[in-house]
């Protein structure tokens, strides 16, 4: 890791640390934006459902990391998991509402059919 040498106004030197990006920022990010893509379509809810659980899961690490050592990486970085987080937050919301609705459209389509009131 690359150090810089600043001089503090006593004399002192002291060293600031080499900001890094979190390791998974922009892949939460794109995560997150995709499980927005995926869950108004009633079929494909069910995608939508997965990029979130595993955006969430991504986002909670790199989180943690970020917390334990704020000074190391980038707040550019941050923010993109924040901002992933959030769009996850919201996908996983709204693809569990389309994929119930499609689940209550499929039994109501199921419902029509005659040869259900046949079956004795």
């Amino acid at each position: 890791m690359e150090q810089q040498s600043n001089q503090q106004a006593g004399g002192g030197f002291y060293h600031t640390p080499f900001q890094s990006n979190l390791p998974n920022s922009n892949t939460i990010l794109v995560l997150g934006i995709l499980s927005l893509v995926f869950c108004w379509w009633h079929i494909l809810s069910f995608i939508g459902i997965v990029l979130s659980i595993v955006t969430l899961s991504l986002a909670r690490k790199e989180l943690s990391l970020f917390y334990l050592q704020p000074n190391n990486f980038t707040l550019s970085s941050f923010n993109n998991v924040k901002a992933g987080r959030v769009c996850a937050i919201i996908g996983l919301i709204i693809s569990i509402l389309v994929f119930i609705v499609a689940i209550l459209m499929i039994i109501g389509f199921l419902a029509l059919f005659p040869i259900w009131g046949m079956v004795n």
